[in-house]
């Protein structure tokens, strides 16, 4: 069982955070209480397969089935609250791009003074410093700043 892919996976749903670094890890559960420099929240999650490497600016990855509830508020004030129940996905980005290719019902919202996300069964929407799409589990996002 790997504690990093279950941070990993936990704090991008409490605070879009992205991942960082390689590791793997064939099952992975866990849950924090969170209150650092990022800001405070808690999550759980669980997952079978999570597969990640970062080369420099780029990085990869692929998952297997994975659920997982978060909630958190962010340094910069940014609101959010995420259920996660993914079949699978991989993942390409490159700085501040990334595309998903994958199946998931995430079902939640994130508001914050630069920032709006909202989605309902793994298809949303991103608008402000982060503009994207989703349906179903797939999409695209890129950072403008």
């Amino acid at each position: 069982m790997s504690e990093k892919a279950a941070r990993a996976a936990g704090r991008e749903l409490c605070f879009n955070e992205k991942p960082s670094g390689s590791f793997d890890a064939a099952f992975y559960a866990g849950d924090e209480d969170i209150d650092d420099e990022g800001g405070k929240g808690a999550y759980g999650v669980a997952g079978v397969g999570y597969v990640r490497d970062e080369v420099g600016p780029l990085s990869a990855e692929a998952k297997g089935p994975s659920v997982g509830v978060g909630v958190g508020i962010t340094k910069d004030n940014a609101l959010t609250v995420m259920t996660k129940a993914e079949v699978a996905s991989t993942s390409f980005s490159v700085g501040g791009a990334k595309a998903t290719l994958g199946l998931s019902a995430d079902t939640g919202a994130s508001i914050g003074p630069t920032q709006l996300e909202a989605k309902f069964l793994g298809t949303g929407v991103s608008l402000g410093r982060e503009m994207g799409f989703s349906f179903l589990g797939s999409g695209f996002k890129f950072k403008l700043w």
